[in-house]
């Protein structure tokens, strides 16, 4: 598991004193550029977002507001107190989705009563397909306790920038569409903070000697 280091400090520009209103206003003028130049610029690679999840080089994740499988609205607040688990899909996914939703399930299982200390969410990379309904069919696969987040397009993308999750649609084998995107598995804290990330394939075990030792840390009168 990767994990992260909040250990470096922050660097904070301010404006200069004493800067007339011109200075003020031109630099007003060059953040809106920027900015509007940030809306154009094409998306990151999935190259580029392994690299700032590696090297922990930006926050990740945050907060979201979505809808959960049986149709209620949820956000980021819900699932405080608990060790989070959040993996992105779309159910119809051929292979990798399966497989490492399997694995969070397993977790869970091998957990026993200790899973009622974790959460996991799996978050649609194709809210137009999947609705509410798709995902609670699709989730009765894996775990009862899964929780599955749909929403619009727009919130979706805004969570899984977050996340720094690469996600795009294109073609299928089978001429339909499908979404290519990386897979990781995310693991936040109680407050919600990251802790780090399982790559692909990472087995049940191998999560839970990270996991239990969390959990352990977070009992009362532990810390």
């Amino acid at each position: 598991m990767h994990s992260t280091d909040r250990s470096a400090p922050r660097r904070l520009l301010n404006p200069r004193r004493g800067a007339g209103a011109a200075a003020l206003a031109a630099c007003a003028l060059g953040l809106l550029v920027a900015l509007a130049r940030a809306e154009e610029a094409p998306r990151r690679s999935a190259a580029e977002l392994m690299d700032v999840l590696m090297w922990n080089r930006e926050p990740v994740g945050g907060p979201f507001a979505l809808v959960d499988h049986e149709g209620r609205p949820r956000t980021d607040a819900d699932f405080r107190g608990k060790l989070l688990i959040v993996y992105f899909g779309f159910t119809a996914c051929p292979d990798i989705c399966p497989t490492d939703l399997m694995e969070v399930a397993r977790a869970l299982t091998l957990l026993g009563a200790e899973a009622e200390r974790v959460q996991a969410v799996f978050v649609t990379l194709d809210p137009e397909r999947d609705s509410p309904a798709h995902l609670a069919a699709y989730l009765q696969s894996f775990h009862p306790a899964l929780v599955g987040l749909t929403g619009s397009p727009d919130a979706i993308r805004r969570m899984a920038d977050a996340y720094k999750v690469y996600f795009a649609k294109a073609e299928g084998a089978d001429g339909n569409g499908t979404i290519e995107h990386s897979a990781f598995v995310y693991l936040m804290d109680r407050s919600g903070a990251y802790l780090g990330f399982f790559p692909p394939g990472t087995s049940a075990e191998r999560m839970l000697t990270i996991i239990r030792p969390q959990l352990a840390a977070e009992r009362p009168g532990t810390r």
